[in-house]
């Protein structure tokens, strides 16, 4: 893609990069609503059945994700227009999802900055080595990766780990308002459980709340991954790296059915946030279909999908991601 098509790129996307306060609010509602009304029922239902409350909390993940998608829409201050507005949804949003608001803004700020540039990994993403780097990794370093790659450690005990745990605490280097933010964040979140431990029993919050803090973590965790984890990806040194090819060759189109595509905010058009951030969750689909050159990009569906669980080395010669079997057949050609 030339340097002027990405120009043009760019500024067919610069209509939408705008929000409309009358749908970010049929969107609060259309989300907060349904959720705590389900989070209610999952706790009335503990005196019907177990099986009905796991039900109901499955759903309730659903839209949880579904804030998060608002919560992340407010970091980009692409929810509202009032940049205030943003930070005061975005920090409510955050106590529900777990998550200081200026603390992952942050973060996900490095990672667009920096999404597929194999020189400046580490900050806001998912730990990727290259082929090359493994082989010449440590026995532990090696041991270390393959833990951390391991599907149940990414998607089980990660979301419990990073949102229960590394979200408590300010990174290093942090301003004083981070801080604070951080503090609050932590303030409210134990509050409001110890409440509802207090009003409820803690056996009946951590009933219906486990499950849906366990599944919502686990989709959220497999959404973030698979949308940059597949085989045509892109990863290139700094000297090479380019924002747009970034975006529209290394974040996928994650075609998903209609209802999921809703509780997950249209996140599955995530070649289109990576163009282009400000652009309100509820606009990406029209960016998509409006955006001709938009609609050629790596897509993946629910079955597609799984694949991506095989994927664990980025190949910097095949300029594809590989899984650990393939390195055998990597170094027949050294």
């Amino acid at each position: 893609m030339t340097k002027q098509k990405q120009t043009h790129l760019r500024k067919q996307v610069a209509p939408f990069e705008k929000s409309d306060t009358n749908r970010s609010i049929r969107q609060l509602i259309n989300t907060l609503g349904p959720f705590f009304l389900l989070w209610f029922l999952a706790y009335e239902s503990l005196s019907v059945s177990y099986l009905l409350t796991l039900a109901l909390t499955v759903i309730a993940a659903g839209f949880l994700t579904r804030i998060f998608i608002i919560f992340h829409d407010c970091c980009h201050h692409s929810f509202f227009k009032n940049r205030l507005a943003n930070k005061i949804l975005g920090t409510v949003t955050g106590i529900l999802t777990l998550f200081p608001y200026n603390q992952w803004q942050h973060s996900h700020s490095v990672h667009h900055a920096t999404s597929g540039n194999l020189d400046k990994r580490g900050t806001g993403d998912i730990w990727v080595l290259t082929v090359e780097e493994y082989l010449q990794a440590s026995f532990w370093l090696r041991l270390r990766y393959r833990l951390y790659r391991n599907p149940f450690v990414m998607f089980i005990l990660g979301p419990i780990y990073v949102f229960l745990i590394t979200n408590r605490f300010n990174r290093k280097g942090a301003r004083l308002k981070e801080r604070m933010n951080t503090y609050i964040t932590n303030v409210a979140i134990a509050g409001a459980a110890g409440l509802l431990c207090y009003m409820l029993g803690w056996q009946s919050f951590l009933l219906v709340q486990g499950p849906i803090f366990l599944i919502s973590g686990i989709a959220g965790v497999w959404l973030f991954y698979v949308q940059h984890t597949f085989e045509d990806s892109y990863f290139e040194e700094n000297e090479d790296w380019e924002y747009v090819k970034a975006a529209v060759e290394g974040s996928s189109f994650y075609k998903l059915p209609k209802i999921l595509q809703w509780l997950t905010g249209n996140i599955g058009f995530h070649h289109v946030h990576h163009l282009s951030p400000r652009v309100p969750n509820y606009k990406l689909e029209a960016v998509h279909n409006y955006t001709q050159p938009l609609q050629h990009v790596p897509t993946i569906t629910l079955m597609t999908s799984l694949r991506s669980l095989k994927f664990r080395l980025w190949d910097e010669r095949g300029k594809k991601f590989v899984g650990y079997r393939e390195i055998k057949v990597y170094c027949k050609q050294l």
